[in-house]
């Protein structure tokens, strides 16, 4: 069902092409270039999301606050009313925000259902290819700091190659500056 194939970028390997065969007996091929798009695309819907969901849990327990009586007199466990009216409506919003990324991912699925099991299995390929390539953080100091231990700001084929680049140097001044 799956086949591996060898795509080269300049003079190093740098990462394989996968080829999903689809029910329908045609193969469809999801290069690193398009993963890391729609990587890129699944991180801005997320975070548009997250901020949507956000002002929506605001609002909401704003609306809601609006409506209940409250004594300004009388504290609140020790607070101000107004002060724990606020704390909630911030709270609502980091909830609302929170909540973004579970609404996000099923959005982004739906986007591309075509090439979601494709996207999944490089994924998977590309997270174990951080797992081999991340540097040891028990290196790490002020002075060399772990460069993007999760690959979260890779989304771009140069990004990748800059982020080996920085592992290495890590590796490199971790060893001979001890």
């Amino acid at each position: 069902m799956f086949r591996i194939g060898i795509r080269r970028f300049a003079t190093t390997n740098v990462l394989r092409s996968t080829v999903v065969e689809t029910p329908a007996g045609t193969s469809v091929t999801l290069n690193w270039v398009e993963y890391l798009k729609m990587k890129k695309q699944l991180h801005r819907i997320n975070t548009g999301v997250s901020i949507l969901t956000g002002f929506t849990g605001a609002f909401a327990t704003l609306t809601y606050l609006g409506n209940v009586e409250i004594d300004v007199e009388k504290t609140i466990f020790g607070f101000d009313p107004m002060m724990v009216m606020a704390a909630a409506v911030l709270l609502g919003g980091g909830v609302g925000y929170l909540l973004g990324g579970f609404i996000g991912r099923p959005v982004f699925n739906m986007i591309n259902r075509t090439k979601i099991q494709q996207f999944k299995v490089k994924d998977r390929q590309f997270l174990e290819r951080i797992k081999a390539n991340r540097a040891d953080p028990s290196r790490s100091s002020v002075a060399n700091p772990v460069p993007d231990y999760y690959g979260e700001k890779i989304y771009t084929l140069n990004d990748y190659k800059q982020w080996l680049r920085d592992c290495n140097a890590f590796k490199r001044k971790a060893t001979e500056f001890l």
